[in-house]
């Protein structure tokens, strides 16, 4: 019986030839680059992560991997804690080594590319309290791993877990762990917020966790259907563009699709970790700030984070709120 192979909107392909890929290997034989400028790492913040259930926090780890605290929940975005990604070694040390990590209620899974799925980081992460949220067609392969606490979504479905509600919505990649399984698992983005939404208080931002993608309209419609504060958006691994773009935003479309889905504040994150294209850490940080400033975005609209950097969000109390 074949397996079911899902698709982007409008049936967008991701597919390259044979000839693309020799003609990518030869342009980058020719190509020079500054590989130089590592992102650094800041002290994290261990002991308040530790004790924090109050707050809302965002601490990137690397790469697409962060520690969310939200509504009392522990969760992780694409858990790589790899020293290496097949040949090529990580650029930068994990903003927080794995077994410093708090104890994880949720992570969540935007689909099951190597650089967002590493199974041996997951084995460190889960514990007696820990469900794993993962796109359509992936949850019995995660089983086989031995994750029993697994919940599989499809595009625009929700599912609530302590008052808190992950929506997974579209993003326009592809996926593939082996020569056989390419596409029949799905790909997307995770949406966090209060549910009941009364319950909501300063505090409790709207996060978009967007995963991997091209630019493509989804974003549109993303942003018509949720109230979004912080965007965690991709911004790397978009070179060459004639071979990338259908499945990484460039810096510039990162930028348009943070406009699209109308947050207020901007996350970078998806680059400088692991080399997986062409574009360095320093181009893809100045090409986003060159697009920032021609669209006269504040420039406290984007957060650009160090590894192990820490993004509060303060519960306030009523009697803080009231002196307002």
């Amino acid at each position: 019986m074949p397996r079911h192979r899902f698709n982007n909107i409008d049936n967008v392909s991701t597919d390259k030839t044979l000839k693309q890929f020799s003609q990518w290997r030869e342009e980058r034989r020719r190509k020079k680059k500054d590989y130089s400028y590592v992102i650094p790492n800041s002290e994290p913040e261990l002991e308040y992560l530790r004790n924090n259930r109050e707050d809302t926090t965002i601490t990137w780890i690397g790469h697409s991997t962060f520690l969310i605290q939200y509504h009392g929940l522990n969760i992780v975005t694409d858990p790589v804690w790899a020293p290496r990604m097949a040949f090529q070694r990580r650029l930068g040390s994990p903003g927080i080594p794995i077994d410093e990590i708090p104890e994880v209620d949720i992570i969540l899974i935007s689909h099951s590319h190597y650089d967002h799925m590493h199974i041996s980081s997951i084995r460190k992460l889960y514990g007696a309290r820990t469900t794993i949220l993962v796109p359509v067609g992936l949850k019995r392969k995660m089983e086989r791993k031995g994750f029993s606490r697994c919940e599989e979504m499809k595009w625009w479905e929700e599912l609530t877990v302590k008052n808190v509600k992950f929506s997974f919505v579209p993003t326009q990649h592809w996926t593939r762990r082996t020569p056989f399984d390419t596409n029949t698992s799905h790909w997307g983005g995770f949406v966090m917020e209060i549910d009941p939404p009364e319950q909501k208080g300063q505090g409790d931002p709207v996060i978009y966790f967007a995963g991997d993608s091209g630019y493509f309209k989804g974003f549109k419609d993303i942003g018509e259907r949720y109230n979004i504060d912080v965007a965690l958006m991709p911004i790397g691994a978009y070179e060459p563009e004639w071979f990338m773009t259908s499945q990484h935003v460039n810096p510039e479309e990162a930028i348009q699709a943070f406009v699209d889905v109308k947050a207020k504040t901007m996350v970078p994150m998806h680059y400088g970790t692991f080399k997986l294209a062409d574009d360095t850490a320093r181009e893809a940080l100045d090409r986003m700030e060159a697009e920032r400033k021609k669209r006269g975005i504040p420039e406290e609209a984007i957060r650009v984070l160090l590894y192990g950097e820490t993004l509060r969000y303060p519960k306030l109390k009523p009697s803080d709120t009231s002196s307002r």
